[in-house]
């Protein structure tokens, strides 16, 4: 790196400094990626989908901290503070109004621990059976296609 000019010193003072991967901590709700054990989306969390293997996580990293996402209610982060609680994990809610993001929660260290797969993967079973009855129709739809 070069020596800092003057537009340098000005933007970092009207701005503030500039962090590395700012886009990553955006989507990430303010860590970054190699410091995450577990991700959890918004549809995991308000679905309460990832709880077990959120807790086996808490139960594994009793150091980490939960980052929860402001904009999802309050109602459907209930189980995981109770969770974040059972195992004194210390939480913390983030609302950031500037970015959107599709991440519900997230189980961080302050340091990086480079764990390979941080999401949890969708049920197939419950996605077959979803998928079957969109195709197939209701029952009452296709006892109406017989008489048509």
């Amino acid at each position: 790196m070069g020596k800092k000019n003057i537009d340098d010193y000005l933007t970092e003072g009207m701005y503030g400094t500039r962090r590395p991967k700012e886009e990553e901590r955006e989507q990430f709700l303010g860590t970054l990626r190699e410091r995450i054990v577990i991700a959890l989306t918004k549809g995991q969390v308000m679905s309460d989908r990832a709880l077990e293997e959120l807790e086996e996580a808490m139960k594994n990293n009793t150091q980490a901290k939960l980052l929860i996402n402001g904009h999802v209610a309050y109602r459907f982060l209930q189980e995981e503070r109770k969770l974040a609680d059972k195992y004194n994990i210390p939480y913390t809610t983030i609302t950031n109004k500037e970015n959107e993001t599709d991440i519900g929660a997230v189980l961080t260290y302050d340091y990086a621990i480079d764990k390979e797969e941080i999401f949890i993967e969708s049920e197939p079973e419950e996605e077959s059976e979803e998928t079957n009855e969109t195709e197939n129709g209701s029952f009452f739809s296709r006892i109406k296609q017989w008489f048509e």
